[in-house]
Protein backbone atom coordinates (compact mmCIF):
# COMPACT_ATOMS: atom_id res chain seq x y z
CA UNK A 1 0.00 0.00 0.00
CA UNK A 2 2.93 2.55 0.29
CA UNK A 3 3.09 3.06 -3.17
CA UNK A 4 -0.85 3.66 -3.17
CA UNK A 5 -0.56 6.24 -0.10
CA UNK A 6 2.70 8.05 -2.54
CA UNK A 7 0.19 8.14 -5.36
CA UNK A 8 -2.66 9.86 -2.63
CA UNK A 9 -0.43 12.71 -1.55
CA UNK A 10 1.28 13.16 -4.74
CA UNK A 11 -2.64 13.90 -6.18
CA UNK A 12 -3.25 16.17 -2.81
CA UNK A 13 -0.38 18.15 -3.77
CA UNK A 14 -1.64 19.37 -7.25
CA UNK A 15 0.62 16.46 -8.90
CA UNK A 16 -1.53 14.80 -10.78
CA UNK A 17 0.74 13.28 -13.56
CA UNK A 18 3.28 12.16 -10.57
CA UNK A 19 0.45 10.60 -9.32
CA UNK A 20 -0.77 8.26 -12.39
CA UNK A 21 2.65 7.74 -13.25
CA UNK A 22 3.17 5.75 -9.56
CA UNK A 23 -0.07 4.22 -9.83
CA UNK A 24 0.54 2.57 -13.52
CA UNK A 25 3.97 1.65 -12.60
CA UNK A 26 2.89 -0.31 -9.35
CA UNK A 27 -0.38 -1.99 -10.98
CA UNK A 28 1.69 -5.24 -12.58
CA UNK A 29 2.59 -6.16 -9.36
CA UNK A 30 -0.65 -4.87 -7.04
CA UNK A 31 -2.74 -7.69 -5.52
CA UNK A 32 -6.56 -7.91 -5.66
CA UNK A 33 -6.90 -5.82 -2.61
CA UNK A 34 -4.94 -3.22 -3.79
CA UNK A 35 -6.01 -3.13 -7.47
CA UNK A 36 -9.74 -2.68 -6.40
CA UNK A 37 -8.19 0.47 -3.99
CA UNK A 38 -6.59 1.37 -7.36
CA UNK A 39 -10.17 1.04 -8.64
CA UNK A 40 -11.69 3.56 -5.91
CA UNK A 41 -9.16 6.08 -6.69
CA UNK A 42 -9.55 6.33 -10.13
CA UNK A 43 -13.26 6.74 -9.82
CA UNK A 44 -12.79 9.21 -6.70
CA UNK A 45 -10.80 11.16 -9.25
CA UNK A 46 -12.64 11.04 -12.36
CA UNK A 47 -10.96 8.67 -14.41
CA UNK A 48 -13.78 6.53 -14.87
CA UNK A 49 -12.42 4.55 -18.28
CA UNK A 50 -8.90 3.21 -16.10
CA UNK A 51 -12.11 2.36 -13.60
CA UNK A 52 -13.58 0.49 -15.74
CA UNK A 53 -10.85 -1.61 -17.48
CA UNK A 54 -9.45 -2.64 -13.98
CA UNK A 55 -13.01 -3.13 -12.89
CA UNK A 56 -13.71 -5.68 -15.36
CA UNK A 57 -10.98 -7.65 -14.64
CA UNK A 58 -11.88 -7.74 -10.86
CA UNK A 59 -15.27 -9.18 -11.95
CA UNK A 60 -14.01 -11.80 -13.88
CA UNK A 61 -11.53 -12.96 -11.19
CA UNK A 62 -14.56 -12.33 -9.07
CA UNK A 63 -18.10 -13.21 -10.50
CA UNK A 64 -20.17 -13.59 -7.44
CA UNK A 65 -18.59 -10.13 -6.03
CA UNK A 66 -21.95 -8.44 -6.14
CA UNK A 67 -20.49 -5.22 -4.65
CA UNK A 68 -18.20 -5.25 -8.34
CA UNK A 69 -21.40 -5.25 -10.46
CA UNK A 70 -22.53 -2.04 -8.50
CA UNK A 71 -19.88 -0.16 -8.94
CA UNK A 72 -19.62 -1.15 -12.19
CA UNK A 73 -23.30 0.20 -13.39
CA UNK A 74 -22.58 3.06 -11.24
CA UNK A 75 -19.53 3.88 -13.89
CA UNK A 76 -22.02 3.18 -16.52
CA UNK A 77 -24.16 5.61 -15.40
CA UNK A 78 -22.00 8.20 -15.16
CA UNK A 79 -20.46 7.59 -18.66
CA UNK A 80 -24.07 8.05 -20.30
CA UNK A 81 -23.89 3.91 -20.77
CA UNK A 82 -27.30 3.39 -19.73
CA UNK A 83 -28.08 0.21 -21.73
CA UNK A 84 -24.71 -1.47 -20.30
CA UNK A 85 -26.01 -0.32 -16.87
CA UNK A 86 -29.38 -1.48 -17.67
CA UNK A 87 -28.04 -5.09 -18.66
CA UNK A 88 -25.80 -5.53 -15.74
CA UNK A 89 -28.38 -4.49 -13.33
CA UNK A 90 -31.23 -7.19 -14.15
CA UNK A 91 -28.38 -9.67 -13.79
CA UNK A 92 -29.07 -9.47 -9.68
CA UNK A 93 -31.56 -11.56 -8.76
CA UNK A 94 -33.73 -11.22 -4.96
CA UNK A 95 -31.38 -13.54 -3.41
CA UNK A 96 -28.02 -11.39 -4.18
CA UNK A 97 -26.99 -8.68 -1.44
CA UNK A 98 -26.95 -6.01 -4.23
CA UNK A 99 -30.19 -6.56 -5.38
CA UNK A 100 -32.29 -3.57 -3.36
CA UNK A 101 -29.57 -1.47 -4.97
CA UNK A 102 -30.18 -2.71 -8.04
CA UNK A 103 -33.31 -2.03 -8.26
CA UNK A 104 -33.25 1.35 -6.99
CA UNK A 105 -30.99 2.23 -9.57
CA UNK A 106 -33.10 0.61 -12.32
CA UNK A 107 -35.81 2.98 -11.11
CA UNK A 108 -33.50 6.02 -12.11
CA UNK A 109 -32.43 4.52 -14.99
CA UNK A 110 -36.04 3.90 -16.46
CA UNK A 111 -37.15 6.92 -15.18
CA UNK A 112 -34.49 9.32 -16.47
CA UNK A 113 -35.52 7.59 -19.77
CA UNK A 114 -39.30 8.18 -19.71
CA UNK A 115 -40.45 4.58 -18.94
CA UNK A 116 -42.39 5.43 -15.60
CA UNK A 117 -44.40 2.60 -15.21
CA UNK A 118 -41.49 0.08 -15.22
CA UNK A 119 -39.72 2.52 -12.95
CA UNK A 120 -42.29 2.22 -10.66
CA UNK A 121 -42.71 -1.00 -10.86
CA UNK A 122 -39.05 -1.64 -9.86
CA UNK A 123 -39.27 0.87 -6.49
CA UNK A 124 -42.48 -0.78 -5.63
CA UNK A 125 -40.79 -4.22 -6.01
CA UNK A 126 -38.21 -2.85 -3.25
CA UNK A 127 -40.56 -1.00 -0.99
CA UNK A 128 -42.08 -4.95 -0.28
CA UNK A 129 -38.29 -6.03 0.64
CA UNK A 130 -37.41 -2.79 2.54
CA UNK A 131 -41.03 -1.27 3.51
CA UNK A 132 -39.87 1.54 5.85
CA UNK A 133 -36.88 2.59 3.45
CA UNK A 134 -36.82 6.35 3.15
CA UNK A 135 -35.12 6.48 0.04
CA UNK A 136 -37.31 4.14 -1.60
CA UNK A 137 -40.47 6.46 -0.69
CA UNK A 138 -39.15 9.18 -1.49
CA UNK A 139 -38.23 7.74 -5.07
CA UNK A 140 -42.32 7.21 -5.47
CA UNK A 141 -42.85 10.48 -4.27
CA UNK A 142 -40.28 12.27 -6.61
CA UNK A 143 -41.62 9.43 -9.51
CA UNK A 144 -45.46 10.50 -8.85
CA UNK A 145 -44.61 14.62 -8.63
CA UNK A 146 -42.74 14.48 -11.58
CA UNK A 147 -46.03 12.89 -13.22
CA UNK A 148 -48.14 15.56 -12.04
CA UNK A 149 -49.80 12.77 -9.55
CA UNK A 150 -49.99 14.65 -6.19
CA UNK A 151 -52.36 12.73 -4.21
CA UNK A 152 -50.18 10.34 -4.78
CA UNK A 153 -46.43 11.33 -3.96
CA UNK A 154 -48.60 13.38 -1.07
CA UNK A 155 -48.82 9.78 1.66
CA UNK A 156 -44.95 8.52 -0.37
CA UNK A 157 -43.58 11.82 0.94
CA UNK A 158 -44.94 11.72 4.56
CA UNK A 159 -43.65 8.33 5.05
CA UNK A 160 -40.09 8.90 3.73
CA UNK A 161 -40.07 12.62 6.31
CA UNK A 162 -41.47 10.03 9.08
CA UNK A 163 -38.05 8.10 8.70
CA UNK A 164 -35.27 10.44 7.50
CA UNK A 165 -36.14 14.17 7.08
CA UNK A 166 -33.42 14.73 4.19
CA UNK A 167 -32.85 12.80 1.39
CA UNK A 168 -29.74 13.46 -0.90
CA UNK A 169 -29.20 16.62 0.76
CA UNK A 170 -32.86 17.58 -0.02
CA UNK A 171 -35.39 18.46 2.99
CA UNK A 172 -38.57 16.15 2.64
CA UNK A 173 -40.49 19.22 3.88
CA UNK A 174 -40.12 21.03 0.55
CA UNK A 175 -41.43 18.70 -1.65
CA UNK A 176 -44.21 18.10 0.71
CA UNK A 177 -45.09 21.91 0.30
CA UNK A 178 -44.37 22.51 -3.00
CA UNK A 179 -46.83 18.79 -3.72
CA UNK A 180 -49.98 20.63 -1.59
CA UNK A 181 -48.90 24.05 -3.47
CA UNK A 182 -49.67 22.17 -6.50
CA UNK A 183 -52.54 20.28 -5.39
CA UNK A 184 -54.05 23.63 -4.70
CA UNK A 185 -53.53 23.09 -1.05
CA UNK A 186 -51.71 26.37 -0.18
CA UNK A 187 -52.67 26.64 4.23
CA UNK A 188 -50.92 22.93 4.01
CA UNK A 189 -48.14 23.85 1.53
CA UNK A 190 -47.35 26.61 4.41
CA UNK A 191 -47.36 24.38 7.01
CA UNK A 192 -44.54 22.18 5.65
CA UNK A 193 -42.78 25.47 4.19
CA UNK A 194 -42.67 26.44 7.85
CA UNK A 195 -41.03 23.55 9.13
CA UNK A 196 -38.20 23.56 6.45
CA UNK A 197 -34.82 24.69 8.67
CA UNK A 198 -32.46 24.96 5.35
CA UNK A 199 -32.40 29.03 4.17
CA UNK A 200 -32.33 28.20 0.42
CA UNK A 201 -33.02 31.55 -1.33
CA UNK A 202 -35.33 29.31 -4.27
CA UNK A 203 -37.41 27.70 -1.58
CA UNK A 204 -37.52 30.59 0.30
CA UNK A 205 -38.77 32.56 -2.39
CA UNK A 206 -41.75 29.59 -3.09
CA UNK A 207 -42.56 29.87 -0.23
CA UNK A 208 -43.64 33.33 -0.42
CA UNK A 209 -45.14 33.05 -3.88
CA UNK A 210 -47.47 29.82 -1.99
CA UNK A 211 -48.14 32.34 0.71
CA UNK A 212 -48.63 35.25 -2.01
CA UNK A 213 -51.21 32.66 -4.00
CA UNK A 214 -53.22 31.65 -0.89
CA UNK A 215 -54.07 35.68 -0.41
CA UNK A 216 -51.03 35.47 2.88
CA UNK A 217 -49.20 38.73 2.56
CA UNK A 218 -48.15 38.90 5.27
CA UNK A 219 -46.11 35.88 5.18
CA UNK A 220 -44.94 36.32 1.61
CA UNK A 221 -43.78 39.75 2.62
CA UNK A 222 -41.92 38.91 5.74
CA UNK A 223 -40.45 35.56 3.64
CA UNK A 224 -39.64 37.68 0.79
CA UNK A 225 -37.65 40.50 2.60
CA UNK A 226 -35.73 37.98 4.87
CA UNK A 227 -34.80 36.70 1.33
CA UNK A 228 -33.97 39.97 -0.19
CA UNK A 229 -31.48 40.49 3.03
CA UNK A 230 -29.92 37.44 2.51
CA UNK A 231 -30.24 37.16 -1.07
CA UNK A 232 -30.32 41.18 -2.93
CA UNK A 233 -29.67 40.10 -5.97
CA UNK A 234 -32.53 37.39 -6.72
CA UNK A 235 -34.41 39.59 -9.15
CA UNK A 236 -37.61 37.37 -9.47
CA UNK A 237 -38.86 38.61 -5.93
CA UNK A 238 -38.51 42.50 -6.47
CA UNK A 239 -41.61 42.90 -8.49
CA UNK A 240 -43.92 40.27 -6.41
CA UNK A 241 -42.46 41.82 -3.19
CA UNK A 242 -44.19 45.41 -4.49
CA UNK A 243 -47.18 43.89 -5.60
CA UNK A 244 -47.72 42.46 -2.04
CA UNK A 245 -47.06 45.55 -0.60
CA UNK A 246 -49.64 47.43 -2.90
CA UNK A 247 -51.86 44.70 -2.08
CA UNK A 248 -51.44 45.31 1.62
CA UNK A 249 -52.45 49.22 0.89
CA UNK A 250 -48.90 50.09 1.04
CA UNK A 251 -48.08 51.93 -1.87
CA UNK A 252 -44.67 53.84 -1.13
CA UNK A 253 -43.11 51.03 0.02
CA UNK A 254 -44.26 49.04 -2.98
CA UNK A 255 -42.55 52.12 -5.27
CA UNK A 256 -39.95 51.18 -3.38
CA UNK A 257 -39.29 48.19 -3.68
CA UNK A 258 -39.71 48.69 -7.78
CA UNK A 259 -37.18 51.00 -7.42
CA UNK A 260 -34.86 48.81 -5.45
CA UNK A 261 -35.28 46.09 -7.89
CA UNK A 262 -34.19 48.39 -10.92
CA UNK A 263 -31.19 49.22 -9.18
CA UNK A 264 -29.98 45.72 -9.58
CA UNK A 265 -31.70 44.80 -13.33
CA UNK A 266 -32.17 47.53 -15.24
CA UNK A 267 -33.59 46.03 -18.17
CA UNK A 268 -36.54 44.29 -16.16
CA UNK A 269 -39.45 45.63 -17.84
CA UNK A 270 -42.00 44.32 -15.66
CA UNK A 271 -40.14 46.67 -12.87
CA UNK A 272 -40.85 49.63 -15.37
CA UNK A 273 -44.01 48.90 -15.78
CA UNK A 274 -44.76 47.94 -12.18
CA UNK A 275 -42.79 51.79 -10.70
CA UNK A 276 -44.80 53.74 -13.42
CA UNK A 277 -47.89 52.34 -12.81
CA UNK A 278 -47.66 53.07 -8.71
CA UNK A 279 -45.77 56.28 -9.97
CA UNK A 280 -48.65 57.53 -11.47
CA UNK A 281 -51.39 56.38 -9.19
CA UNK A 282 -49.21 58.21 -6.16
CA UNK A 283 -49.82 61.58 -8.41
CA UNK A 284 -46.32 61.55 -9.80
CA UNK A 285 -47.33 61.57 -13.60
CA UNK A 286 -44.09 62.87 -15.30
CA UNK A 287 -42.14 60.09 -13.51
CA UNK A 288 -44.87 57.45 -14.15
CA UNK A 289 -44.80 58.51 -18.19
CA UNK A 290 -40.63 58.03 -17.74
CA UNK A 291 -40.62 54.62 -16.16
CA UNK A 292 -43.87 53.14 -18.82
CA UNK A 293 -41.80 54.72 -21.37
CA UNK A 294 -38.65 52.83 -20.44
CA UNK A 295 -40.96 49.07 -20.48
CA UNK A 296 -41.97 50.22 -24.20
CA UNK A 297 -37.90 51.08 -25.04
CA UNK A 298 -37.16 47.44 -23.70
CA UNK A 299 -39.86 45.73 -25.31
CA UNK A 300 -41.83 47.64 -27.88
CA UNK A 301 -44.29 44.70 -27.77
CA UNK A 302 -44.87 44.64 -24.40
CA UNK A 303 -48.35 45.37 -24.97
CA UNK A 304 -49.78 46.56 -21.40
CA UNK A 305 -47.19 49.49 -21.16
CA UNK A 306 -48.71 50.54 -24.44
CA UNK A 307 -52.16 50.46 -23.74
CA UNK A 308 -51.32 52.02 -20.12
CA UNK A 309 -49.70 54.80 -21.98
CA UNK A 310 -52.34 55.45 -24.84
CA UNK A 311 -55.12 55.03 -22.57
CA UNK A 312 -53.52 57.61 -20.02
CA UNK A 313 -52.77 59.97 -23.07
CA UNK A 314 -55.89 60.00 -24.09
CA UNK A 315 -57.71 60.83 -20.02
CA UNK A 316 -54.81 63.76 -21.02
CA UNK A 317 -55.91 64.61 -24.34
CA UNK A 318 -52.38 64.44 -25.25
CA UNK A 319 -53.17 62.84 -28.77
CA UNK A 320 -50.05 64.36 -30.19
CA UNK A 321 -47.79 61.43 -27.46
CA UNK A 322 -50.47 58.80 -28.85
CA UNK A 323 -49.35 59.74 -32.84
CA UNK A 324 -45.95 59.54 -31.43
CA UNK A 325 -45.87 57.10 -29.84
CA UNK A 326 -47.83 54.58 -32.14
CA UNK A 327 -46.15 55.78 -35.01
CA UNK A 328 -42.58 54.65 -33.35
CA UNK A 329 -44.20 51.00 -32.54
CA UNK A 330 -45.49 51.09 -36.18
CA UNK A 331 -41.28 52.09 -37.31
CA UNK A 332 -40.38 48.78 -35.43
CA UNK A 333 -42.58 46.54 -36.73
CA UNK A 334 -45.47 46.54 -34.21
CA UNK A 335 -48.22 46.85 -36.76
CA UNK A 336 -50.72 45.66 -34.78
CA UNK A 337 -54.26 46.48 -36.07
CA UNK A 338 -55.58 48.10 -32.06
CA UNK A 339 -52.14 50.35 -32.63
CA UNK A 340 -54.13 51.41 -36.31
CA UNK A 341 -57.65 51.95 -34.34
CA UNK A 342 -56.24 54.12 -31.71
CA UNK A 343 -53.82 56.50 -34.51
CA UNK A 344 -56.96 56.92 -36.65
CA UNK A 345 -59.05 58.21 -33.60
CA UNK A 346 -56.22 60.23 -32.63
CA UNK A 347 -55.25 62.02 -35.94
CA UNK A 348 -59.20 62.20 -36.03
CA UNK A 349 -59.68 64.17 -32.73
CA UNK A 350 -56.29 66.24 -34.19
CA UNK A 351 -58.93 66.91 -37.41
CA UNK A 352 -56.23 65.35 -39.69
CA UNK A 353 -59.00 63.67 -41.23
CA UNK A 354 -56.45 62.24 -44.34
CA UNK A 355 -54.31 60.39 -41.97
CA UNK A 356 -57.09 59.31 -39.72
CA UNK A 357 -58.97 57.63 -43.21
CA UNK A 358 -55.34 56.03 -43.95
CA UNK A 359 -55.62 54.06 -40.65
CA UNK A 360 -59.30 53.35 -40.47
CA UNK A 361 -58.38 51.57 -43.72
CA UNK A 362 -55.67 49.96 -42.80
CA UNK A 363 -57.24 48.57 -39.74
CA UNK A 364 -60.23 47.38 -41.50
CA UNK A 365 -59.27 44.13 -42.66
CA UNK A 366 -58.14 42.99 -39.64
CA UNK A 367 -61.27 44.50 -37.21
CA UNK A 368 -63.80 44.06 -39.83
CA UNK A 369 -65.70 41.66 -36.84
CA UNK A 370 -65.07 44.47 -33.86
CA UNK A 371 -68.42 46.16 -33.55
CA UNK A 372 -66.58 49.07 -31.74
CA UNK A 373 -64.32 49.55 -34.78
CA UNK A 374 -67.20 49.81 -37.04
CA UNK A 375 -69.57 51.61 -35.63
CA UNK A 376 -66.49 54.27 -35.38
CA UNK A 377 -65.17 54.21 -38.80
CA UNK A 378 -68.37 54.03 -40.25
CA UNK A 379 -69.74 57.19 -38.37
CA UNK A 380 -66.26 58.67 -39.48
CA UNK A 381 -66.85 57.85 -42.94
CA UNK A 382 -70.39 59.69 -43.24
CA UNK A 383 -69.14 62.69 -41.42
CA UNK A 384 -66.20 62.55 -44.56
CA UNK A 385 -69.12 62.85 -46.92
CA UNK A 386 -68.19 59.33 -47.84
CA UNK A 387 -72.10 58.27 -47.26
CA UNK A 388 -72.49 54.72 -49.03
CA UNK A 389 -69.43 53.24 -48.10
CA UNK A 390 -70.17 54.73 -44.20
CA UNK A 391 -73.51 53.18 -44.61
CA UNK A 392 -72.09 49.63 -45.71
CA UNK A 393 -69.79 49.88 -42.92
CA UNK A 394 -73.02 50.70 -40.78
CA UNK A 395 -74.61 47.87 -41.83
CA UNK A 396 -71.71 45.76 -41.17
CA UNK A 397 -71.95 46.86 -37.33
CA UNK A 398 -75.47 46.04 -37.01
CA UNK A 399 -75.56 42.36 -38.42
CA UNK A 400 -73.14 41.91 -34.86
CA UNK A 401 -75.05 44.14 -32.62
CA UNK A 402 -78.59 44.30 -34.24
CA UNK A 403 -80.08 45.28 -30.57
CA UNK A 404 -78.44 48.76 -31.29
CA UNK A 405 -81.79 50.81 -32.82
CA UNK A 406 -80.00 54.64 -32.69
CA UNK A 407 -77.41 53.31 -35.36
CA UNK A 408 -80.56 51.77 -36.89
CA UNK A 409 -82.59 54.64 -37.14
CA UNK A 410 -80.00 56.55 -38.14
CA UNK A 411 -79.05 54.51 -41.60
CA UNK A 412 -82.66 54.71 -42.26
CA UNK A 413 -82.78 57.88 -42.44
CA UNK A 414 -79.69 58.28 -44.48
CA UNK A 415 -81.56 55.88 -46.59
CA UNK A 416 -84.60 58.55 -46.58
CA UNK A 417 -82.14 61.16 -47.81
Amino acid sequence: MEEIHKAIQAMEAEKTEEALTILQEYLPEADEEERFTITELYIQWGLLEDAKMLLQELMERYPKEQELKVMMAEIHIDLNEDADAINLLNEFNPEDEGYLESLLQLADLYQSQGLFEVAEQKLLSAKQIEPNEAVIDFGLGELAFSNGEYNKCIPFYENAMHHQPVIAEIEVATRLAEAFAANGEFEKSLEYFQKVEEDNPDVMFRYGFVAFQALRNDIAIHVWERLIDEDPYFQSVYPLLAQAYETEGMPQEALEMAKQGLAKDEYNKELYHLAGTLSHKSGDIKSGYNYMREAVALDPGYKEAVLFLIENYKSDGDNESIIELINQLITLGEEDPGYLFELAKAYEEEEDFGQALEYYRSAYPSLKEDDVFLKAYGYFLIEEGKMEEGQKVLEEYLLIDPSNTEVEEFINRLKEK
